[in-house]
């Protein structure tokens, strides 16, 4: 399996590398720049060598995550946000194509009160304008469900389909492989979905794959929820501390259709009581819930499909 976590780029972005490494993972999300602040430095040749030489040297080139800017709104009606939300997600795009990573997760956008309709159109003729200026880049954009808060897009299966098709529609259908889904249990807890029982995930995952299609799923966010069923909360706990329930860790982790999957922890970090990192501790459930052929429980490495 896939296993990551997002960490830090302080210091290098071959930090986050080196330190996934270091925890056991297999894979790693970052974001590409400060994700607070509009501005930004162009990529440097060293710290771009460093990057690429750290994954070929753990052969990671098909497998790594961005997540980009929280300030980008791709919905918003306000001409000025979007222009400048546009600007910097092309940035983004082009940080992920020079960094050979293949994922860049996305919130779809919050569009303030100009209506669900408006805002999935704005975000589709925003991506129209950025395919069709670079239709070279190998980026696979991810729209990731959120939790449903506030005027926030991208709450249901439906939201997410209908957004991927208008994209789809706008820009080409040649850019279809482009735009894939990030699944992440706590904002589809949050949302509404019931996983809290491995049961009960494999039914959301059927519903998902109806309407969205697991073939688009190209990044899982496996984080356990402060927040209860239908709250549109988004705060994530450590797993099996939340409201998500550790049979859908177990449903996620063992599915057949997700094994080449990034899996990506956005649980706090720092350290438990026994001063160990919470992404080993969290790490370790995952790798116990794998199961065997069997049924059976197995040890298995971060870096198995290396």
């Amino acid at each position: 399996m896939l296993f990551g976590s997002h960490l830090s780029i302080a210091g290098g972005m071959v930090n986050a590398i080196n330190e996934a490494e270091k925890l056991g993972f297999g894979t790693v999300q970052v974001f590409t720049k400060n994700q607070r602040q509009w501005a930004f430095k162009p990529l440097e040749e060293g710290p771009t060598k460093d990057w690429l030489d750290g994954l070929d040297r753990l052969g990671w080139r098909e497998r790594t995550v961005a997540h980009d800017s929280y300030l980008i709104n791709l919905a918003s009606p306000k001409d000025d946000l979007w222009a400048k939300s546009i600007d910097l997600m092309r940035e983004e795009l082009a940080r992920c194509d020079a960094l050979s990573i293949p994922y860049l997760v996305s919130h779809p956008g919050a569009h303030t009160g100009s209506g669900e309709d408006a805002g999935l159109d704005r975000i589709a003729a925003a991506y129209r304008e950025l395919f069709r200026e670079r239709p070279d880049f190998r980026v696979t954009l991810c729209l990731e469900i959120t939790a449903g808060g506030g005027s926030t897009l991208g709450r249901s299966f439906e939201e997410l389909a209908d957004l991927r098709q208008r994209i789809i529609d706008r820009a080409g259908s040649e850019f279809g492989n482009r735009v894939g889904f990030c699944f992440d249990t706590c904002h589809a807890l949050a949302a509404g979905y019931d996983i809290t029982t491995e049961k009960k995930t494999e039914k959301v995952l059927q519903e998902f794959d109806r309407v969205c299609g697991l073939a688009n799923l190209k990044v899982l966010h496996l984080n356990d929820s402060k927040g209860a069923l239908g709250s549109h909360v988004d705060r994530h706990e450590h797993l099996g501390m939340g409201e998500v329930g550790e049979g859908a860790f177990a449903c996620l982790v063992n599915h057949r259709k997700l094994s080449g999957v990034p899996m990506i922890l956005e649980t706090p970090k720092g350290e438990n009581e026994d001063g160990v990192a919470w992404d080993t501790v969290n790490l370790g459930l995952l790798r116990r819930l794998v199961r065997d052929d069997s049924g059976g429980r197995k040890r298995v490495a971060a870096s198995m499909s290396r």
